[in-house]
C-alpha cells in the first residue's frame, strides 16, 4: 500500500469492505487532492456507494483510509464528521420533520480555522430557495430543494471535505445545472470534493480526476476532461 502523495487531503488505497460474508470492494485506489474534484463513476452496484460508506466509518473497512496526513480507518461516522468529512448521501435523509432551517442548525459545527465558516446566511446565500423555504418542513419541499437542503445541511458542519452521493439524481435539468454551478462556486473557494454522479460533460467540467469502479475495483483513473473526450472508453465502463 502506497503512501499519499503530497497534496493529497483524502487517500484510500488497498480499500476492501462489504456487508456480512458478501465482499463489494477489493482493493480500491483514489484521492482528493486538496483544493480538488474527483468524480467517481461506474454502472450502477459497482461499490461506488460502499467506498463512501466505509470511507465515511459507516462499515467495518480494511486497507487505509488517511485524511489530512492521518490514518483514519475505523473511526466513527461523528469522529470523520469532526475532522472535517461532510457528506450529502444518496437519497438526501433530511428529516421530514423538521423545518428548513431546523435542518440546517442541527448539524452545525464550529468553523475551523483559516476558513469562512458556513452559517445560515451564508448557505441562503448560495441556495436561495432555501431562505423562501426556511419555515417549511423538509417532507413539504421539491426533490430538489431536499437536495440544495442536503448540501446546505453538509456546508454547515464546515467541512474540508465534501463528498456527494448521487449529486444530481433525479432532479430536473434546470435544479441539475443550478447543482453544478454550486459545486464549482465551493470547488473554486478551496473546497475539495469527491463526486458521484452519472453525467460525465457536466464532471468533466467540475472535477480534476476521475475513478470508474467495476465491480469493486477501480479500472480507470485519469485526467476527467480526457476520459470525456474518449466516448469509445466512457461507453465501454459505463454503458449498459
Amino acid at each position: 500500500m502506497s503512501d499519499p502523495r503530497p497534496g493529497d487531503l483524502l487517500c484510500v488505497r488497498a480499500l476492501t469492505a462489504g456487508y456480512g460474508a458478501s465482499p463489494v470492494l477489493f482493493g480500491v485506489d483514489l484521492a482528493v487532492p486538496a483544493g480538488g474534484a474527483l468524480a467517481l463513476m461506474g454502472r450502477n452496484g459497482m461499490g461506488k456507494t460502499t467506498t463512501v460508506r466505509a470511507v465515511m466509518g459507516l462499515l467495518p473497512a480494511g486497507g487505509g483510509i488517511v485524511f489530512d496526513g492521518m490514518e483514519v480507518r475505523g473511526l466513527k461516522p461523528h469522529r470523520m464528521a469532526r475532522l472535517g468529512i461532510g457528506l450529502v448521501p444518496e437519497g438526501r435523509q433530511i428529516f421530514p420533520t423538521l423545518t428548513v432551517e431546523e435542518n440546517l442548525v442541527a448539524t452545525a459545527a464550529p468553523a475551523r480555522p483559516g476558513l469562512a465558516p458556513w452559517t445560515l446566511e451564508r448557505v441562503y446565500g448560495l441556495f436561495p430557495r432555501l431562505a423562501e423555504r426556511r419555515r417549511h418542513y423538509g417532507n413539504a419541499i421539491s426533490g430538489g430543494e431536499q437536495q440544495m437542503l442536503a448540501i446546505g445541511r453538509a456546508l454547515m458542519t464546515n467541512p474540508r471535505l465534501l463528498i456527494l452521493d448521487e449529486a444530481t439524481e433525479g432532479l430536473a435539468p434546470l435544479i441539475r445545472a443550478e447543482i453544478w454551478a454550486v459545486l464549482a462556486v465551493l470547488k473554486g473557494e478551496g473546497l475539495s470534493l469527491l463526486v458521484i454522479d452519472k453525467h460525465v460533460s457536466a464532471l468533466a467540467q467540475l472535477c480534476d480526476g476521475v475513478a470508474v469502479m467495476e465491480k469493486g475495483r477501480v479500472v480507470h483513473a485519469g485526467p476527467a476532461a480526457a476520459f470525456a473526450a474518449d466516448a469509445a472508453l466512457a461507453a465501454r465502463l459505463l454503458g449498459v
